[in-house]
């Protein structure tokens, strides 16, 4: 993911470039872009138009150490708004958060957004700007009317996106200018990744960074040729070109040396498929290997906080792909010093995670990211892709450590996506904002109003003693443990716009021992009045107004969603979690699927009824849509040992196979063949706040060759390694998830079969050995012997396995040969160690 609001812009041949001088630029770790072909391939092109052909009365030159700062930025896949990020030496907008009332919008004309579905486009349906929805009659308006398009792009929980609306969009003058001037096109990013990486990748090579709200010009016929993030609305700020200036300035140059322009456009457009190509052409004989392996826990190793967690400075986003990689390298020799090491950094950071006020102690879940160093003041957002993965991570951890304190994070996860992020029929919800009226009666929105407390406001809430002959009060416990301050408790420094002034974001400063010594209580005592305060603290919260919810159901989180509720049943033996997830993957099946092609949708909408609804040209799935949702339904196999969703996960593979994949060159594109709207088809090689699309690919590959007995599928998993090569050998951290199918790849995988009844208890005993277990590199399967079932009729080796005495009756299989058969939980716990008495497998 991407970092906010780097206000650099960059505009073709006569035109030049137009470099801001207020970037915002922050200390990050080496992950990508000053190593990117793509970036460089632009860079050639922009240098080439150097800051001499700036005209001077238009435009603010830089010298070149200015620019050669900007292109240094180190790219760091993190997201969204900046508000918080002051602390790391950033230079910040001072921008007021002004809010329309819905009266206000109501009185004005709708634009054609009203009769979209997204609740982004929705936002803005009463913006005095003529948007046009991403297709053809806008591009064919631009055409006729050889006006450049304006392309915002951004999602509804988006806090830039709003400051952006609210300053420049809902401006009558800026409305004007836009629609005359311009054709202006508004694309939720979350519908359409598609369009949003083609653009932002040509911010962030010109710019050396990007974030949303995305802004970009192009040509009639959608080349790209300026590019910028968040802009205010006027000149005022640091005497910087404002939104205004810059829409004038860039009409006049287009009705002056339009022909120009277009021709730069060329010229970026062919820099970007040459840059985003040049690891397909760069593929190596030689795969990576362990050493490759071995950096990339260094990698991690040498950036991670070993006071408080994580890896790098403030901002601190979780990243579970990073969980993922150094939990499965603990896992490859639980002895070794390193190994050791990959478990401590996950747990240190998880721990600390769950204490610090990223993690919601009052409405469960996790916010998207921290704001500071010790995880304690968030930006506020909730995100769904968020809430699967880390589900999955603490799931991952209680399997190795047994300790319940992994597990309830888990448990509390879930409890708040059932409960807030949940449609009715089974779906889950996108996004919960961070932005919220503090009361019924406020007019302007403020970050975290909905989760905030004041000191006073506690002691009133919370005014009951702890017990009946306890001289204590709730208030005094609850204060302690979660470092409750009379002046608020967040550092001004994390508040620049005062929205935090004398609140309090909830952390765990205290332990219960702490507190049982301090107050004299017994630990039962403190864990209820705790508890007890939570709920109070809950149902006051339902009272506040709550924050907007992106209720727009996307598949592929989704999938990621299904994969965290499977893992969570599996581990903690819940079947109502497990149940959940098939909810979800039938919800999928019913609304996101045309059975007829076998093509996945993107997205599905929920009416004021909560109907599920849908645009009349649903949009088709993207790759990653397909590659999240095959994890999930394996997931979902190895949870509830139904055959369907394994077969329904072949037959979606098949089609991802079918629509994605690069014959020529291997991998998997992001979007489609034959849109001619998108000017250029990518390749994702990043595992950022979600894993790339082409590192789930390559485990999805690698689990259903061994199970499906797919042979061609490992070959395409290891293409897609190879395809990368280069990327892991040089910034292997960049690609953690990818790597942990490397891993895999390089392993021997354990196959564990169980023939039984799955309903039988003697099956689920088998099957119970099998999930307590971390084991990152099983092939589960599960079959009951019928030599009809699904599994019999792809793999002709399942078939020779049978019933030992008729029970049911457990085979470990490495390196083509399988233990003797055991049926006991005993036997089959001492076959899952590193040592095997082993049978052929095909005899």
């Amino acid at each position: 993911m991407l970092q906010h609001g780097c206000n650099l812009m960059t505009l073709s041949r006569s035109t030049s470039l137009l470099f801001r001088k207020n970037l915002l630029f922050l200390l990050l770790p080496k992950i990508y872009y000053r190593s990117s072909s793509t970036f460089k391939e632009v860079s050639k092109i922009i240098w080439k138009k150097k800051c001499a052909k700036f005209s001077s009365r238009n435009w603010r030159s830089n010298t070149k150490p200015e620019l050669d700062q900007c292109f240094n930025l180190n790219h760091h896949h993190c997201s969204y708004h900046f508000r918080e990020l002051s602390a790391g030496g950033i230079l910040l907008f001072s921008v007021r958060h002004m809010a329309s009332s819905s009266s206000d919008r109501t009185e004005r004309k709708a634009n054609r957004l009203a009769s979209e579905k997204s609740p982004y486009l929705l936002q803005h349906a009463y913006n005095p700007v003529d948007w046009y929805p991403w297709g053809e009659e806008a591009f064919r308006k631009a055409r006729e009317e050889n006006k450049p398009i304006f392309l915002s792009v951004g999602y509804s929980t988006c806090h830039w996106c709003h400051v952006m609306e609210r300053e420049s969009f809902e401006n009558e003058e800026i409305g004007r200018l836009l629609s005359e001037k311009f054709v202006p096109i508004k694309v939720d990013r979350e519908e359409r990744p598609d369009v949003d990486k083609v653009y932002m990748t040509f911010v962030q090579a010109t710019t050396g960074s990007g974030g949303w709200p995305m802004s970009v010009w192009l040509t009639p016929d959608l080349r790209p040729i300026v590019g910028g993030t968040y802009f205010p609305p006027d000149d005022r700020y640091y005497n910087q070109r404002g939104f205004k200036s810059v829409l004038k300035i860039i009409s006049e140059q287009w009705q002056q040396k339009q022909s120009e322009i277009e021709n730069q456009g060329t010229k970026i457009l062919d820099a970007l498929t040459r840059g985003t190509h040049a690891s397909d052409k760069g593929q190596t004989e030689d795969l990576p290997g362990s050493n490759q392996v071995v950096e990339c826990f260094q990698g991690f190793s040498d950036r991670f906080d070993k006071d408080l967690g994580g890896f790098g400075t403030a901002p601190k986003f979780p990243q579970p792909v990073n969980f993922n990689f150094l939990l499965r390298y603990f896992s490859q020799d639980p002895s070794g010093e390193d190994n050791v090491s990959a478990l401590h950094m996950c747990l240190h950071t998880l721990t600390n995670m769950a204490n610090g006020g990223l993690h919601d102690h009052i409405s469960q879940g996790f916010h998207r990211y921290s704001t500071d160093q010790a995880w304690h003041v968030p930006h506020f957002e909730k995100m769904l892709y968020d809430q699967a993965q880390l589900a999955v991570s603490y799931i991952d951890a209680y399997q190795i450590t047994k300790d319940n304190f992994y597990a309830d994070v888990a448990r509390d996860i879930f409890t708040y996506v059932e409960r807030d992020l949940s449609h009715p029929d089974g779906g889950f919800y996108s996004a919960e904002d961070a932005d919220s009226f503090p009361s019924e009666i406020s007019t302007e929105k403020k970050e975290g109003a909905f989760c905030v407390w004041e000191f006073q406001e506690l002691q009133q809430l919370l005014v009951e003693k702890v017990t009946s002959t306890s001289a204590v009060s709730m208030f005094e416990v609850f204060s302690h443990y979660y470092g409750v301050k009379e002046a608020g408790n967040v550092d001004p420094m994390q508040d620049p716009h005062e929205e935090l002034k004398k609140k309090n974001v909830l952390i765990v400063k205290s332990s219960v021992e702490e507190i049982t010594e301090k107050f004299g209580l017994s630990a039962e005592e403190v864990s209820a009045c705790l508890a007890k305060c939570r709920q109070i603290l809950f149902e006051v919260r339902q009272t506040r107004p709550k924050p907007h919810l992106d209720d727009k159901m996307v598949t592929a989180w989704n999938g990621l969603m299904i994969s965290g509720f499977a893992r969570g049943g599996q581990v903690l033996a819940d079947r109502s979690l497990c149940e959940r997830a098939v909810k979800a993957a039938e919800f999928l099946r019913r609304h996101m699927m045309d059975e007829a092609s076998g093509r996945l949708l993107r997205s599905a909408y929920t009416s004021p009824s909560k109907q599920v609804t849908q645009i009349p040209c649903p949009i088709n799935g993207f790759v990653d849509d397909y590659a999240y949702l095959i994890r999930g339904l394996l997931d979902l196999y190895e949870c509830c040992h139904d055959d369907s969703y394994l077969a329904w996960a072949e037959r979606l593979q098949t089609k991802q196979n079918e629509l994605f994949w690069d014959e020529e060159d291997g991998a998997f594109f992001s979007s489609h063949a034959g849109d001619s709207s998108v000017v250029l088809r990518m390749k994702e090689d990043q595992d950022g706040a979600e894993p790339s699309p082409n590192s789930v690919s390559c485990m999805n590959l690698l689990r259903l060759s061994y199970m499906l007995d797919r042979p061609e599928w490992s070959a395409m998993a290891e293409r897609i390694i190879r395809v990368f090569a280069n990327r892991i050998r040089r910034v292997p951290e960049a690609v953690p998830e990818l790597m942990t199918g490397l891993m895999f790849s390089l392993a021997t995988p354990k196959q564990i079969v169980v023939v039984g009844d799955k309903n039988s208890e003697d099956t689920k005993e088998l099957l119970s050995v099998v999930h307590k277990n971390f084991l990152p590199n099983k092939v589960l399967i599960v079959t009951d012997g019928d030599e009809n079932g699904f599994i019999q009729k792809k793999s002709k080796a399942i078939s020779n396995f049978r019933k030992l005495d008729g029970a049911a009756t457990a085979f470990v299989c490495e390196n083509f040969t399988c233990s003797l058969p055991v049926n006991s939980a005993q036997a089959l716990e001492k076959l899952l160690g590193p040592h095997t008495n082993q049978q052929s497998l095909n005899s």
